[in-house]
């Protein structure tokens, strides 16, 4: 890495933040249930946090390209999540978390788009590198799946609220020693401003923003139930959090090739390749996962389904969206991955105790493989 690349702050917050998500994707749905909510209501509160990620972002987004004001927004959004979370410790109806969620998520959404137009900024034509800082990231998912899954283990989950709200304060404090990326050139005068709406309409753009919906939307079930279909299925906590730290290991493993993977296949090639890996995963999950070596299998598969699939979608909008815009590229991009995680979520909660678990993956492995259609069919060949 180059002496001037913050390296180690950029990666600690990375670390900080997807140590929350390593939080709330394996256990935020245990914890509900923990409280007696059914499954249509866990789903419907899990929800809340994703379709206020169709929202916020883009708010930001367009607030940080304006002001230029990224890590400011970093910061007071890293800080007012922590604030509104809070509000989980004085009561747990379920009207009362749902206002919670709703008003912490619309603060956390804030935060991810805007770091990652940050981190682009000091990597400059180091791009490439992106996934040597984001792979801290998937450390922090695991090093909370395995650490709070053993906690849980020995006091309960009683203790949840306490351990995600400081993960909250360490985000803000890790975005407190970051330092602000490089200011972009000044535009010479009488160069036409690209608007955004016209960047939208590049050959594949918005089928690739269609496509990110419909990957999430597959992940739904997955980021929602897994734990829960799990423990159904006789495994102990303990080996299912190694069980979702094993996908991030992959995860992991990938990103420390990416840069060897970006320089040998086409972004066309890697989203569609991951799309498909996805809808083979989902089927797997919820028709063989009683099985522990399929079940290695799909975890492993993880490098495909969110590692690729995410590093590859970071540089499309890099590639596709210019240096003032990266900002709303970006948040656009986290809404629309809200949408389709909020849809995700809402359908396998409603489907779950109807359908069942194989149904319900089997609907998430068919909105992959709709996707990989779409963009094999509309993205240009070297996108």
């Amino acid at each position: 890495m180059s002496t001037l690349l913050p390296y180690w702050r950029l990666s600690g917050f990375y670390f900080a933040y997807f140590a929350l998500l390593g939080g709330v994707a394996p256990f935020l749905a245990l914890y509900f249930d923990h409280l007696g909510f059914s499954a249509a209501r866990i789903g419907e509160l899990i929800a809340i946090p994703m379709l206020m990620r169709c929202i916020a972002p883009n708010l930001w987004g367009w607030l940080g390209d304006v002001s230029g004001r990224r890590l400011l927004i970093v910061r007071l959004g890293a800080l007012c999540t922590a604030i509104a979370f809070t509000g989980i410790f004085y009561r747990q109806d379920y009207a009362w978390l749902a206002l919670i969620m709703a008003a912490h998520s619309f603060f956390w959404h804030a935060v991810l788009p805007q770091f990652e137009a940050i981190t682009l900024g000091h990597l400059g034509a180091q791009s490439a590198r992106y996934s040597m800082i984001r792979l801290w990231g998937s450390v922090g998912f695991i090093a909370t799946v395995v650490g709070l899954g053993l906690l849980l283990e020995v006091f309960g989950l009683d203790i949840y609220p306490a351990v995600m709200l400081g993960i909250m304060l360490a985000i803000f404090l890790c975005s407190m020693i970051v330092p602000q990326a490089p200011t972009p050139a000044a535009r010479p005068r009488g160069e036409p401003v690209e608007r955004f709406m016209s960047l939208l309409r590049r050959p594949g753009v918005l089928a690739f923003f269609l496509c990110v919906a419909l990957m999430q939307l597959s992940h739904g079930p997955y980021y929602t139930f897994l734990t829960l279909h799990l423990e159904a299925l006789g495994y102990g906590r303990g080996t299912i959090g190694l069980l979702w730290a094993l996908g991030v290991v992959a995860e992991i493993v990938l990103f420390l090739f990416m840069t060897r993977v970006l320089q040998r296949f086409s972004l066309k090639q890697l989203l569609v390749a991951s799309l498909l890996l996805a809808a083979l995963r989902w089927v797997l999950l919820g028709a063989l996962a009683h099985s522990l070596m399929i079940l290695l299998l799909i975890q492993l598969l993880h490098a495909a389904t969110f590692g690729s699939f995410h590093v590859a979608a970071i540089h499309f909008i890099q590639h596709n969206f210019t240096e003032r815009l990266q900002g709303q590229g970006q948040a656009l991009y986290a809404s629309l991955s809200g949408v389709g995680g909020a849809l995700g979520a809402l359908y396998s909660g409603y489907s779950w105790a109807t359908l069942g678990p194989q149904w319900t993956f089997g609907l998430a492995g068919l909105a992959a493989f709709v996707a990989a259609v779409v963009l094999l069919r509309v993205l240009p060949p070297r996108s």
